[in-house]
C-alpha cells in the first residue's frame, strides 16, 4: 500500500511490500513537487510490487556497476575486456562518487557523457555508454530503479582522437605481395603467415594455430575452428564454453573460400615437418613482434610511411580489398567471423565512408556525362 503525505513544501511517497522471509520492507522517495507526481512514483512501484520487481535496496552507482561486472561481466573474459570493465568503474567512481542509484537522472548522465566525450574518440564513448547501459538495464530488472537513465542519450566525441583504420590500398597490396614472395623459404615463416592474412583476413590467432587438417586442398578451403589465447598462452576450440568474448564467439567457426594461389605456397611448408603450418624445422613459433618486425621492414623497403600499422592492420586491409571490389558486407562478415552485421559495419564504418565518397564522385561524374 502507498502513502502519500507533504513535508513542507514537497510531497512524500512510501510504498511497502512484504519480502520472501514475509518480513515489511519500505521504499520511499520524497522532494516531489505535486501531489500527483508523488503519485505517480507511488503508482509504478506498485506494479513493480506484483511483478516482483522491487527492491528496498539502493546501492551506490558506482559500487553496484562494479558488483554488477564482477558477477555477470568479468568470467570468462579476456585480461582486456576485464580491464576495459575496472576502468569504467573507476570512472564512474571518480564523475559520481557515493551518488546512488536512485539519485541518478538523465541529465546528471547526459551531462557525464558530454565531459567524457570531449577527450574520447567515438568506437571508445560507444563502449562505454553501451556497458553501462547494460549494467543500468540489469538494475532495472532487480528493481532497484524504475527508469533507465540512459536511455535517449545524444553520444559526442573528439574527432580529432577517432581512430581511422589504416589499410594499404590495391597496388601496394600487390607490392607487398610480390616482396615477401621473393627468394621465400620454408624457414621464413612470418612471411608465410602474413601472405595467409593478406590472402584470408583471418585473425592473427587463428593465424597462429592453423592446422594442415583445417585446409581442404581439393574444394579450396579453410576450416576456421580455434584460436591462440593471448592472455592464457593457450588454444582455445570456438566450440567449447571457454570462448566468451564480444566479437570470438561461437560464430567465428566458419569455412572460408581461398584460392589455389595461396594453397600453393603454403605447401612450401610441409618440410617443416609439423601437425600445425606456422612452426619452423627447429619448432619455433613466430611472435607478433616477430611478425610486425618482418612486416615494418617490408614495408620500409617498398617505401610505405604508415604510422601504427601492423600484423592486425592487414586483416583491415583484406576487407578493404573486398569492399573496394564490390563484396557485399554480409558476405565479408561471415568471412570474417562476426557474429552480426552491425559488428562489422561499426569497425569498418570509416572504410565505408570513404567507399561511399568514391561511389558519390562516381555517380556525379556519371551525372556529369549524360
Amino acid at each position: 500500500m502507498a502513502y502519500i503525505k507533504k513535508r513542507g513544501k514537497s510531497w512524500q511517497a512510501q510504498v511497502s511490500w512484504y519480502d520472501e522471509q514475509n518480513k515489511r520492507k519500505y521504499k520511499t522517495k520524497s522532494g516531489f513537487a505535486t501531489k500527483m507526481q508523488a503519485k505517480k512514483w507511488a503508482n509504478e512501484f506498485e506494479v513493480a510490487k506484483d511483478k516482483n520487481l522491487i527492491s528496498d535496496q539502493d546501492p551506490i552507482f558506482a559500487d553496484y556497476f562494479e558488483e554488477w561486472y564482477e558477477r555477470y561481466k568479468a568470467p570468462g573474459k579476456s585480461n582486456n575486456t576485464k580491464n576495459r570493465y575496472a576502468h569504467i568503474y573507476l570512472l564512474l567512481k571518480e564523475t559520481f562518487g557515493k551518488t546512488k542509484l536512485s539519485k541518478m537522472s538523465r541529465n546528471k548522465y547526459q551531462d557525464f557523457l558530454n565531459g567524457y566525450g570531449k577527450n574520447h574518440a567515438k568506437d571508445t564513448v560507444q563502449k562505454t555508454n553501451g556497458t553501462i547501459r547494460s549494467c543500468v538495464k540489469d538494475a532495472v530488472s532487480d528493481g532497484l530503479v524504475r527508469i533507465n537513465f540512459t536511455d535517449r542519450i545524444n553520444l559526442t566525441w573528439n574527432e580529432d582522437k577517432t581512430r581511422k583504420i589504416e589499410y594499404l590500398n590495391f597496388k601496394q597490396v600487390q607490392q607487398l605481395k610480390t616482396l615477401l614472395l621473393k627468394d621465400i623459404k620454408p624457414s621464413y615463416v612470418s612471411r608465410y603467415m602474413l601472405l595467409t592474412i593478406i590472402y584470408t583476413g583471418m585473425r592473427p590467432g587463428e593465424i597462429r594455430v592453423l592446422t594442415w587438417d583445417d585446409i581442404d586442398f581439393n574444394h579450396l578451403e579453410i576450416h576456421i575452428t580455434k584460436s591462440w589465447d593471448y592472455d592464457n598462452n593457450k588454444i582455445i576450440n570456438y566450440d567449447s564454453n571457454e570462448i566468451n568474448k564480444e566479437t570470438k564467439n561461437k560464430t567465428s567457426t566458419r569455412v572460408i573460400k581461398v584460392d589455389q594461389k595461396l594453397l600453393d605456397i603454403l605447401k612450401q611448408l610441409k618440410v617443416n615437418n609439423h601437425q600445425r603450418l606456422f612452426i619452423d624445422s627447429a619448432g619455433t613459433i613466430p611472435t607478433s613482434n616477430a611478425v610486425n618486425k618482418v612486416l615494418r621492414k617490408q614495408l620500409d623497403k617498398l617505401g610505405i610511411k604508415k604510422k601504427g600499422f601492423h600484423f592486425h592492420s592487414l586483416r583491415h586491409t583484406h576487407v578493404a580489398l573486398l569492399l573496394f571490389k564490390g563484396v557485399d558486407l554480409y558476405s565479408i562478415s561471415k568471412r570474417l567471423g562476426h557474429s552480426n552485421m552491425s559488428i562489422t559495419a561499426n569497425t569498418y564504418a570509416y572504410m565505408l565512408d570513404e567507399l561511399k565518397q568514391k561511389s558519390d564522385s562516381q555517380i556525379v561524374k556519371v551525372l556529369d556525362e549524360i
